[in-house]
């Protein structure tokens, strides 16, 4: 049972600094990520080499995080991870396995990964709704922008979901909550659409730059483009944009590393308690 404190233990430490840490530079270094790797596998070896006999406790570590390490990449270049969190997500990997039989692990990495997409919802829409809240007129002119310039495409998309819950009225009910659904994502789009560009997009000193940074547009030093891509801003392109601008666009992204610690102390309350069966 030591183990899986420890374990427990190690991760929420390192969750902690990487939280803080985001919150305070906006990335989460790679040592902090990579180091917690390290220490999770290493005390695994050990403790499958002087204590439990076998090395099925190390296994699984490495297991969960290859199973991770594929969950992060997937989620990275799908461009819902910055790159910091998808590292954060791999480490994790290799902490969550806290049995030795594969079928307990994977249950466990599932209801992380069930808890982690419905806290990072919530978390999602209340930070949005914060920051669209606290910057109202440009919110509310940057919506009436998008939707105007949109605006064919969500006349036909209403038109379709009428015509879903017209059918649904008369053969089968479903089609009424297909429709409702089809009416209302198109404005959630809308509405993060007009938050990431009233809200997220900011001003700042080149002198600021750091690594990773997301530049706002494609911005022209001499012959050279430096393209404003997800994976963000390499050193040599941030030397630069130094030599010849002093100030850039940049777009910030919303901190995810609290829902990380959120989502595992919930795992952590809901696993001691025994209510993550209840998933199963």
């Amino acid at each position: 049972m030591y183990e899986i404190v420890f374990l427990s233990v190690l991760a929420l430490i390192w969750i902690v600094f990487a939280t803080v840490q985001d919150l305070k530079k906006r990335e989460i270094a790679n040592w902090l990520n990579f180091s917690l790797v390290i220490f999770a596998l290493g005390f695994r070896f050990f403790y499958s080499l002087f204590h439990s006999g076998n090395f099925g406790f190390f296994y699984q570590g490495l297991i969960g995080l290859l199973i991770f390490f594929i969950l992060g990449n997937l989620l990275y270049y799908g461009r819902l991870f910055a790159g910091g969190d998808a590292k954060l997500m791999i480490a994790l990997g290799a902490v969550l396995p806290f049995s030795e039989t594969f079928s307990a692990n994977l249950k466990l990495l599932g209801s992380f990964l069930f808890i982690f997409l419905f806290v990072g919802a919530v978390y999602s829409l209340a930070v949005s709704l914060a920051f669209s809240l606290n910057n109202f007129r440009k919110f509310r002119k940057e919506f009436g922008k998008q939707l105007k310039e949109n605006k064919n495409i969500y006349n036909l998309i209403l038109f379709l979901a009428i015509i879903l819950v017209i059918i649904g009225i008369f053969s089968n009910a479903i089609l009424i909550y297909f429709g409702i659904i089809i009416f209302i994502l198109p404005y959630l789009h809308l509405y993060a659409k007009a938050v990431d560009e009233s809200c997220m997009i900011k001003k700042i000193k080149t002198s600021q730059l750091t690594e990773g940074d997301w530049l706002y547009k494609d911005i022209k030093v001499g012959r050279k483009n430096i393209k404003a891509g997800w994976d963000g801003l390499k050193k040599e392109e941030i030397n630069a944009l130094r030599k010849k601008y002093k100030t850039v666009l940049i777009r910030h992204g919303i901190p995810f590393s609290p829902v990380f610690l959120i989502s595992f102390l919930i795992l952590l309350y809901s696993w001691k308690t025994g209510l993550w069966n209840s998933l199963w």
